[in-house]
């Protein structure tokens, strides 16, 4: 008995583990069971080579194809669909039966497949990518080549002689249809290799290709600007036959209240000093060829005495001082004056110990640099409101300072101010070599209840360097503030490089370092004013800094 009771129990305990090992098992298949793939990612970015596009994507085990989809419009249309049982692809006329098109911009998303279609993956998204431009003799367009009506077109030459220039519209992709007669080039325009095509419309994309004979040699797309100031319209000063320095300074003491002074690209004119006081603009007409009209000075301009000015406006301009150790562009310093705008807009501008001083009972209202290349700025920087602050009045002011789409280079001083501002706006900016060691990048000294900006300062999209060290001595540590203990500050997809660095008083959040190398390794050439891309890798190449650097797909 004690025999068979022994057998029993262990053929109770052996149907026992059993049953666990059964119900562990079941356990381990809802583990185990089979789920969807997960989304194709690429090795590498998606790259092309001439008009190739290659795709590299991670090698997925459980997935036994792949489909791919291409589009040029984000996939509102699908150009291909590909269905393809690696993971490394290249689309092109062997594949897909025809060519792809040059320098267009392409979007590819991939679909993993596995053996139960019910486990396929979700479409992923592989992003962007722009095939090659033709290889061609032509050149790139700069900005200067090009008007609201006109494009100069300019090659290298190389072979056989450019006999001939069509213009297509931006979607005839095959260059099928001329938009005007063939424009035949001329012995003087070959010698020269460039022609001018007239003829244009404002705000239009135009396709440009040369050809020798019946042979294409490329083609380059243009878009022409907004439609110049018209000359003859009310209120403009058409200079542009005086080449006088003295032109601007004449026109201004002429022109009414709010006129605009149309000057001629290439001129160097005189920075008027008699004190304003009136509404001006001066702007440049369009033209081909890279310099701009030019206002140059060996002192300053300055704002008459009571004067209430709506705007004082400088457009596609140079505007030189002589001297960064001694000149500005303004430096008023009276009572009672009052401007509602001072804009500075697609300008390069430099060599001056500031740009706006302001003393006395002066308040700017708005003070706005766009699309504008500042370098070489002394010591009172990029504005000083250089008046203490009184119980009987308010002194020099400036309420709102907007920087945006700018580059700043070689800068003393930044933004110093006695008294207190409603705003401070800087958007997609680029600042190297800016400011002075030690210095203080916002200065807001005027003491207790004079030293906040209202509404916040605001920094996004922006890309800062080290500091201006002119004793190369590689003292690159700059203070953040002086006052401002009450001001909020946004700081939104900003980079400063590896030697950049706070020695005091940092701004509250601001991502130090957070580009892990040297301003050198950053940009091609800050010394002369070249802040594109060197770092092909660098994350913020797309949507920060000076938008006339950033790389566009």
């Amino acid at each position: 008995m004690k025999i068979l009771n022994r057998n029993i129990k262990s053929t109770l305990f052996m149907l026992l583990m059993a049953v666990l090992a059964v119900s562990a098992c079941k356990e381990d298949e809802e583990m185990f069971e089979e789920t969807r793939l997960f989304r194709p990612v690429l090795n590498e970015d998606l790259y092309s080579e001439g008009n190739t596009i290659i795709v590299n994507q991670g090698n997925m085990k459980s997935a036994i194809s792949y489909t791919l989809e291409v589009s040029r419009d984000t996939f509102n249309t699908i150009e291909y669909v590909i269905e393809t049982d690696t993971s490394y692809v290249e689309i092109n006329k062997a594949l897909i039966g025809e060519e792809l098109f040059w320098n267009t911009l392409y979007q590819v998303r991939s679909t993993a497949r596995a053996a139960d279609p019910a486990f396929d993956s979700k479409a992923s998204d592989l992003g962007n990518v722009r095939t090659q431009r033709f290889p061609t003799i032509l050149n790139n367009p700069a900005s200067f080549d090009v008007t609201d009506i006109a494009a100069r077109v300019t090659w290298t030459k190389a072979g056989a002689e450019v006999t001939g220039v069509k213009v297509f519209s931006a979607q005839d992709l095959q260059l099928n249809t001329p938009l005007f007669d063939e424009q035949m080039v001329t012995s003087e325009e070959q010698a020269k290799a460039e022609v001018i095509v007239e003829g244009l419309d404002p705000e239009m994309e135009y396709q440009i290709a040369i050809y020798s004979g019946d042979v294409l040699r490329g083609w380059v797309n243009y878009t022409t600007r907004v439609a110049d100031i018209d000359p003859t319209a009310p209120g403009v000063i058409d200079i542009r036959d005086n080449e006088s320095p003295g032109a601007v300074a004449d026109a201004v003491l002429a022109a009414a209240d709010g006129d605009l002074i149309l000057v001629k690209r290439g001129v160097t004119y005189d920075l008027p000093s008699e004190n304003l006081d009136k509404s001006i603009t001066i702007q440049a007409a369009y033209g081909f060829g890279e310099q701009k009209a030019k206002l140059y000075t060996t002192g300053n301009w300055n704002i008459a005495e009571g004067a209430q000015i709506d705007h004082i406006r400088f457009i596609d301009l140079e505007i030189r001082g002589a001297d960064y150790t001694g000149d500005y562009v303004f430096n008023p310093n009276t009572s009672g004056v009052n401007v509602r705008e001072l804009l500075f807009e697609n300008c390069t501008m430099g060599t001056f110990r500031g740009i706006l001083r302001i003393r006395g009972t002066v308040t700017i209202e708005n003070y706005l640099i766009k699309n504008t290349l500042v370098d070489s700025i002394g010591g009172y920087g990029l504005l000083t409101t250089d008046t203490n602050p009184s119980d009987d009045e308010l002194t020099a002011n400036v309420q709102n300072i907007v920087f945006e789409s700018s580059t700043f280079n070689k800068i003393q001083g930044g933004i110093t101010s006695r008294n207190n501002s409603n705003s401070i706006t800087i958007d997609g900016c680029t600042f190297a070599n800016f400011i002075s060691p030690n210095g203080q990048m916002f200065r807001y000294r005027g003491g207790d209840g004079n030293n906040n900006v209202a509404n916040g300062i605001s920094i996004t999209n922006s890309i800062f360097g080290h500091a201006w060290d002119e004793s190369e001595s590689e003292n690159y540590g700059i203070r953040g503030v002086d006052g401002l203990e009450s001001t909020n500050f946004n700081l939104i997809n900003n980079y400063s490089t590896a030697n950049f660095s706070f020695s005091g008083n940092e701004i509250p959040g601001f991502p130090v370092g957070n580009y892990s190398k040297g301003q050198s390794d950053l940009w091609v050439s800050p010394a002369t004013n070249n802040f594109n891309f060197k770092d092909s890798g660098f994350a913020g190449r797309f949507d920060t800094g000076d938008t006339r650097w950033r790389v566009t797909l």
